[in-house]
């Protein structure tokens, strides 16, 4: 071997001690993931929140003992073992200095330089570096290993490990209903709840404390349903209406009396439903423009997911945009996020003229500097890959406190956010809720196909705006 850094190879092959010498060298790039920082946890046992929380790691990063002791240090070992020497060798001692934070999204070059030979012993002592993207030194040190003294070659493939993703998506769902444990329960008008799923997401969310639902529709064949499908409507009020269109009118009239501070959509139509919350005379309707918010926890992504507007409005103009923006930002706050970063989603992260949603996202961004848009920290336009994806980010030489860490998602229109939200739904296995905000109480608003959990995730989602706005009429009755 001489003294460039060998490249990679179908074979595995191992260096002897004969086979050494002084300035040889070996090489190995890796990107820090969301997923590291997991699977070093459960490796570990380490749950401490600074480590695997974003609420509190809000940059993503490690603790230092984590990030550099664990992640840097293995990856120095998986050099000696793998490349250079290679399979036989044995680590003997290692010292190293941590002389700057890794980050998820760094990439990481790590290299190894042969410092000194021991002949009596076969010890070869290394010299170790580990650098950033930036080219900046991450970790220092030294690792002095036993060599090996018998050739073994291999097939790379012999070494395949394969993908593991953690997922737990009952988890999420526990931890989510955690976020209402101890509140009173939301009165929570519930408009034709008549088919199966419709009335097992208000009965499952009754019996979990968080909301007190009045079933609105059809009193016969809402018992029937509860029948057929063994659900207890002991402790439920009931209120008797002729059809679908009767229960969505009477369910916002019972907004309207202070009977209900929320109002979940059962197994009607949304544009029934809609039709009477946005009436002129007896609708629920504020100055804000009404707009509907996706919140997704999704699996392989290291924060929760607002994105929005994906049910209501198709093709918002840039006026409406704004209102849609603060929307979601008063709900990223109700939900402990004191300053999310917004995302204006495009096809491209750069202004084009013949793309409106690019010029959109300029104008948002600025009106969010002059004030218009408050609470956020607003980036665009940015694709969706660059929002969700440091390395994305970094590859394309994105400079953002934005890019690669958005909470907020502003989609250009309802066709793209529609697609975005259901497939991360059905493919990426995200946990899902669905609430209407811009009007006087928060409305639940879920698909005739969504699951009880979904209504039951919405429902926590709504009773948290709804504690939200109490504690605003105690301030300022």
């Amino acid at each position: 071997m001489n003294a460039a850094c060998p490249s990679n190879s179908r074979y595995l092959s191992n260096k002897t001690f004969d086979e050494i010498e002084l300035g040889d060298c070996a090489s190995l790039t890796r990107t820090l993931m969301p997923e590291d920082v997991k699977l070093f946890a459960i490796l570990t046992g380490d749950i401490n929140p600074a480590t695997i929380d974003p609420k509190y790691s809000e940059s993503g990063m490690f603790r230092e003992a984590i990030a550099h002791g664990m992640w840097s240090g293995s990856l120095i070992s998986t050099v000696l073992a793998t490349q250079f020497p290679g399979p036989g060798t044995i680590l003997v001692d290692q010292s190293l200095r941590y002389t700057r934070p890794v980050s998820i999204g760094d990439r990481i070059e790590i290299t190894l330089t042969v410092k000194q030979k021991f002949t009596h012993n076969r010890h070869v002592l290394f010299d170790c570096t580990c650098v950033n993207q930036e080219g900046l030194e991450v970790v220092h040190g030294t690792a002095e290993v036993l060599a090996p003294s018998e050739k073994v070659t291999r097939l790379q493939q012999d070494g395949h490990i394969p993908a593991i993703r953690i997922d737990d998506k009952h988890a999420r769902f526990t931890e989510l209903l955690a976020r209402v444990k101890g509140l009173e329960p939301i009165p929570t008008a519930v408009a034709h709840p008549c088919d199966a799923e419709s009335l097992k997401g208000p009965v499952q969310a009754f019996q979990a404390g968080i909301i007190e639902p009045i079933l609105v529709g059809p009193e016969n064949k809402i018992r029937a349903v509860a029948e057929e499908n063994g659900l207890d409507l002991s402790g439920i009020r009931i209120v008797n209406a002729a059809h679908s269109h009767d229960s969505a009118a009477l369910s916002v009239s019972l907004v309207k009396t202070g009977d209900a501070e929320a109002l979940m959509k059962g197994s009607l139509h949304t544009d029934e439903l809609m039709s009477e919350v946005i009436a002129r005379a007896n609708g629920l309707r504020t100055n804000r423009r009404i707009s509907h918010v996706f919140v997704m926890q999704v699996p392989t992504y290291h924060r929760p997911l607002l994105i929005t507007d994906a049910a209501i409005n198709i093709a918002p103009t840039l006026e409406e945009k704004v209102d849609i923006i603060q929307n979601a930002i008063d709900l990223a706050h109700v939900l402990g996020i004191a300053e999310p970063k917004v995302a204006i989603l495009s096809a491209v992260e750069t202004v084009n003229p013949k793309i409106e949603s690019t010029l959109h996202a300029a104008a948002l961004c600025k009106m969010a500097d002059r004030g218009q848009i408050k609470g956020g920290l607003l980036d665009g336009p940015l694709a969706f890959d660059n929002a969700v994806s440091i390395v994305a980010a970094k590859t394309k030489g994105i400079q953002s406190a934005v890019a690669g860490q958005a909470e907020i998602l502003i989609v250009p229109d309802l066709e793209s956010g529609n697609m975005v939200a259901k497939q991360l739904e059905y493919l990426a296995n995200a946990l899902t809720a669905g609430i209407v905000l811009g009007t006087k109480v928060p409305i639940v608003l879920t698909s005739r196909a969504d699951t009880a959990e979904t209504r039951t995730a919405s429902c926590v989602i709504a009773a948290l705006i709804a504690h939200a706005q109490r504690a605003r009429l105690k301030e300022n009755p």
